[in-house]
């Protein structure tokens, strides 16, 4: 049936214009509710076949007082094989040699099920079997947060110390040490546990290690581990075990943790993505955390990295181009998010929340700090500097082998 405003009839102006207004807005708004709908669907499918592709089957399934479940996946079906360098990847179940002067007990057994020295809050309600490892499951409200599939687990603030920001820019606040002007084949170092506040959903705190290779913004190739505070990735405020690497410079590649392809671990009692607890006391007992990071050269070349006693994992040489052979900067320290909200600095805080001025057991530190140079031999930073993006809001002083780092952000000298 033609409507009436599409008709021949005499109808006077008013009366015509009240009828198909009557008729046609109501078909527009059903036009739209459909195109929702059909977003609503095409979202949802995205979502589901996301899911299916990040939480591989599990053999065993553990939940944590803070909420995460915990995944115990075949390690032959982690999702590091879904990289197509890694189709038909051996796992190297340990490395072929440790370097010489990393202070571990290199007796240790990736099989072994004794006591870690490392504990996450899932561990309370289970451990994962041989033959697995713990992988934290992904929710759809996660994926939602990230507003599409394809962003979970990227980089939303793309940055390394000493990056330069035009004006406009999301701010990125850094309080690090920088090694360079050799080649480097490894690292270690201790990072104390904190659990900074940070005041938006977008913004972090975090500590952690680079190592790198290449140019920002170009062929940039980079190796990260540490901890962090994201509200926006984790949908808690809680301190979590982080990994990243990328090979083109956060382009196309790369992202935290096992949301894609590329790290291969080897470890079942540790779970990246996982909650760390427990914190650090302003005055009383610091907790801190081990990382060892190095090139298996009597190896397939593979990146190893050891956290606390563990063998954690590695990431496979042939995914990286540049870092396939070495790094040439090696990085330790502290970066937050700063959006500027209202025109102000933000209240996230670095480290402890307190400046390093403040000393042990107030500010928050790094030690043990030691680089494999180019003649592989195990040293301390000999070539460092600092990078402090704005000393009044965040600090750093440095005693060669170790710091103290950090601060509260917003007060009356970072307004």
């Amino acid at each position: 049936m033609a409507l009436p405003c599409g008709s021949g009839r005499r109808w006077t102006r008013a009366v015509k214009m009240t009828f198909c207004l009557f008729f046609l807005i109501p078909m527009s708004s059903v036009g739209n509710r459909n195109t929702n709908t059909i977003f609503d669907k095409k979202q949802k499918l995205e979502v589901q076949q996301q899911l299916k592709r990040l939480n591989k089957p599990a053999l065993k399934s553990i939940k944590s007082p803070d909420g995460d479940i915990i995944d115990c996946v075949d390690i032959n079906k982690q999702p590091a094989f879904d990289h197509p360098l890694l189709k038909n990847h051996t796992i190297q179940m340990r490395p072929s040699s440790y370097p010489e002067g990393f202070s571990f007990d290199e007796s240790n057994d990736v099989s072994s099920n004794s006591e870690p020295k490392f504990t996450q809050p899932w561990h309370l309600n289970g451990r994962c079997p041989e033959g697995t490892i713990p992988v934290r499951r992904t929710k759809e409200e996660d994926l939602l947060r990230a507003g599409s599939t394809a962003n979970y687990g990227r980089k939303k603030h793309r940055s390394i110390p000493s990056a330069q920001y035009s004006a406009g820019q999301v701010i990125h606040e850094h309080a690090v040490l920088s090694e360079q002007g050799d080649k480097y084949y490894g690292m270690m170092a201790e990072m104390n546990v904190w659990n900074p506040h940070t005041q938006e959903t977008n913004e972090f705190s975090l500590s952690q290690f680079w190592m790198t290779a290449g140019t920002y913004g170009q062929d940039l190739n980079t190796i990260e581990a540490g901890m962090m505070v994201y509200e926006h990735l984790y949908g808690d405020k809680n301190t979590r075990l982080f990994t990243y690497w990328t090979d083109d410079s956060y382009q196309n590649t790369g992202c935290y943790n096992l949301a894609c392809s590329g790290f291969v671990q080897v470890d079942n009692q540790i779970a990246m993505g996982a909650s760390v607890a427990p914190y650090s006391n302003y005055a009383g007992t610091q907790r801190s955390v081990k990382f060892y990071v190095w090139k298996d050269i009597n190896g397939k070349g593979d990146w190893w990295m050891k956290i606390a006693d563990r063998d954690f994992g590695y990431w496979p040489s042939s995914i990286f181009s540049i870092l396939s052979d070495s790094a040439s900067t090696v990085q330790w320290g502290g970066e937050v998010i700063n959006l500027m909200q209202d025109g102000q600095h933000t209240t996230t805080q670095m480290g402890s929340g307190h400046f390093p001025e403040e000393g042990l057991g107030k500010a928050s530190f790094f030690k043990n700090l030691n680089v494999i140079d180019g003649l592989k031999t195990l040293t301390g930073p000999r070539n460092s500097q600092t990078i402090i993006t704005n000393p009044t809001c965040y600090n750093l002083i440095n005693s060669g082998d170790s710091f103290y780092f950090g601060g509260p952000g917003r007060n009356p000298n970072c307004p």
